[in-house]
C-alpha cells in the first residue's frame, strides 16, 4: 500500500464508520459460498471500522480476525465489532502463519494492494482450496444526480478501477468470478456530507479544497430538494469477486 491516501482513513474513522454503508449478506455470503465444508477461519485485510467484519462475525462457526495498517481505524473496530481479534498488517505483509486461514477478504481496500505481492502473501496463509474474496459498495452513478456528486467529490481509486478494468490477482489463485447486487440506502444530506468527508481525496485536500466541494455539494442539494432531516434513496451497487487458492 503504497500510496499515501490508504494510510490516510484514520483521520475520519467516525465519518467512516457512520456514514459508510454495511455490504449485502448475500453478496458476502456469495463470495464465501467455495470453500470447504467445515472452513471457517477468515481474515479482513485492509478491515477499517469493520464494515465488513461485522457480516463475517454474524456467519454461524466464524472465527474472524481483522487486519489493517491504521491502529485508528482498528480502534474504531474494537468498539464497532467487540471480541474480534484485530493486528496491524497489510495484504503485502499479513501477521499471521503459513496456511493458517481459509479465507481472506478485502472491502474497499485492493485498488491499494500491489496485486501480484497481495497474491503471493495471501497464498501463502490461505490454505489450498480457501478463497480470497474482494468486495466494494460504489454509489450507482447510472443516476443522473449520483453522477454528478460524483464529480463533484471526485471518483475515488476503487471507483476508477472498477470503471475501467476491475480487479487482477495472481498466483497461486485462480481466475476471479464476479457477481453484483443493486440496492438502495436511505442516506440524510448531513450523512452525505460526512461520506464525502471519509474519502480519501476529501481526508488528504487542501480546507479551501475540501470547503469548495461542500459548497458544491449544498448547491446540488438545493437544487434537489433535499431538505434537512429527510431522507433520500441512494443508489448502490456491490460488486463481488473470489477466487480459489490452487
Amino acid at each position: 500500500m503504497s500510496d499515501g491516501r490508504a494510510t490516510s482513513f484514520g483521520a475520519a474513522a467516525g465519518d467512516y464508520e457512520a456514514a459508510r454503508p454495511d455490504y449485502p449478506f448475500e453478496a458476502v455470503a456469495w463470495m464465501l459460498e467455495k470453500l470447504p465444508h467445515g472452513s471457517h477461519r477468515i481474515a479482513d485485510v485492509g478491515a477499517g471500522t469493520g464494515k465488513l467484519t461485522r457480516v463475517l462475525a454474524d456467519a454461524p462457526d466464524a472465527e474472524v480476525i481483522a487486519i489493517d495498517p491504521d491502529p485508528l481505524m482498528l480502534e474504531a473496530l474494537r468498539t464497532a465489532v467487540p471480541g474480534v481479534p484485530t493486528f496491524l498488517g497489510t495484504a503485502e505483509r499479513l501477521p499471521v502463519p503459513d496456511a493458517s486461514l481459509d479465507a481472506v477478504v478485502l472491502g474497499q481496500a485492493w485498488h491499494w494492494v500491489d496485486p501480484a505481492a497481495g497474491s503471493t502473501e495471501i497464498g501463502r496463509v490461505v490454505r489450498a482450496g480457501g478463497t480470497l474474496g474482494l468486495i466494494w459498495n460504489t454509489r450507482d452513478s447510472g443516476t443522473d444526480w449520483v453522477r454528478r456528486l460524483t464529480a463533484i467529490m471526485h471518483s475515488s481509486a476503487a471507483e476508477l478501477m472498477l470503471d475501467e478494468y476491475g480487479p487482477t490477482v495472481a498466483e497461486p489463485f485462480g481466475a476471479l468470478e464476479q457477481e453484483e447486487w443493486r440496492w438502495v440506502r436511505p442516506i440524510t444530506r448531513a450523512q452525505l456530507h460526512r461520506m464525502a468527508d471519509s474519502r480519501s481525496h476529501l481526508i488528504t485536500a487542501s480546507d479551501a479544497e475540501r470547503r469548495s466541494i461542500h459548497d458544491d455539494m449544498d448547491v446540488l442539494f438545493d437544487e434537489l430538494g433535499f431538505d434537512g432531516g429527510a431522507t433520500t434513496d441512494l443508489p448502490y451497487v456491490t460488486r463481488a469477486f473470489r477466487a480459489v487458492r490452487a
